[in-house]
């Protein structure tokens, strides 16, 4: 197994007597595109600074290429935090070759980075136009180009899709699965579960600043995928929720996705089922990440 690209030890932040991030340990490896995924106040903006060293832990290890981080790892990350800003007066063009040459790139790398990339996003008529002219969803491109401008071996995102209308969030994820398609890694947090579902390899879930669930998605899923079932039925369909062994029942379009406990089987709940319905579909079914989510935190408490 090739190293990771990056890894925190037992890695642990408090403020005061809050504890965001508790005895946090994580392998991300290199050419996936890895989910640090939680609610709001989870701990993965903690964690994502530490990464970048803004913010130093209290106890543990981060590691870059299975060794201890260095600045010249911290120059080969491409970082979009969270909290962005732009200079709204600069040229787009002139704004990302400052952004370049931040970086270490030669004006003339960074002029012509910045001409195919604004083409990629299809920005190249803006290029001349002032940031604050742009809309919203242009200056994110924007950011985004800056972020991946010199071509850095791991890019960091924390909450990239935030804002974006549908069009711009599948650009991102294009752009994100080309960069991880050339070998590097990317690494991103949010808490919409429905996003990382789509286009993580690997994930951790964290809650109350300590990981409840880790690795790669589909083996996840697979584990979990015993307790989830679809019923499509006529009659008391409300009643699903209290038969012995479900956990929860919600209504998706004209069918009912169970959520049963580990351990139970779905034929003792279809007897019981069908007691009171009349079932016309039952089967086993893919859970998605949000109710694996859900039901971690709950088993985690």
């Amino acid at each position: 197994m090739p190293p990771p690209s990056v890894e925190l030890r037992g890695v642990s932040k408090s403020y005061g007597r809050f504890r965001a991030v508790d005895d946090l340990s994580l392998r991300m490896p290199g050419g996936t595109i890895f989910g640090l995924l939680g609610p709001n106040g989870a701990g993965k903006t903690t964690s994502i600074r530490m990464i970048m060293n803004i913010i130093a832990p209290d106890s543990g290890e981060i590691l870059f290429f299975d060794r201890a981080r260095t600045d010249v790892d911290l120059a080969r990350v491409g970082y979009l935090p969270e909290e962005r800003g732009l200079y709204p007066k600069m040229s787009v063009h002139e704004h990302l070759i400052f952004l370049g040459r931040l970086h270490g790139m030669s004006r003339p790398d960074a002029a012509a980075a910045t001409g195919r990339w604004l083409e990629r996003v299809d920005l190249a008529s803006w290029a001349l136009k002032k940031v604050e002219e742009l809309s919203k969803g242009m200056q994110q491109k924007v950011q985004l180009v800056g972020t991946v401008l010199h071509e850095p071996q791991i890019l960091i995102l924390d909450e990239p899709f935030s804002g974006l209308d549908p069009i711009n969030q599948g650009l991102f994820k294009e752009l994100l699965a080309d960069y991880r398609d050339g070998g590097r890694t990317v690494i991103f947090s949010t808490h919409i579960m429905e996003q990382a579902e789509k286009l993580c390899d690997e994930i951790c879930l964290i809650s109350g600043g300590r990981a409840i669930l880790s690795g790669p998605l589909d083996e996840i899923k697979r584990r979990h995928g015993s307790n989830a079932y679809r019923l499509v039925a006529t009659g008391e369909v409300e009643r699903a929720a209290d038969v012995a062994g479900v956990e929860s029942a919600v209504r998706h379009d004209d069918a009912i996705k169970l959520m049963l406990t580990p351990g139970v089987e779905g034929a003792d709940v279809l007897r019981e089922l069908v007691g009171f319905l009349a079932v016309r579909e039952f089967r086993s079914e893919e859970p998605s990440l949000e109710e694996i989510f859900i039901g971690s935190v709950r088993d985690a408490t």
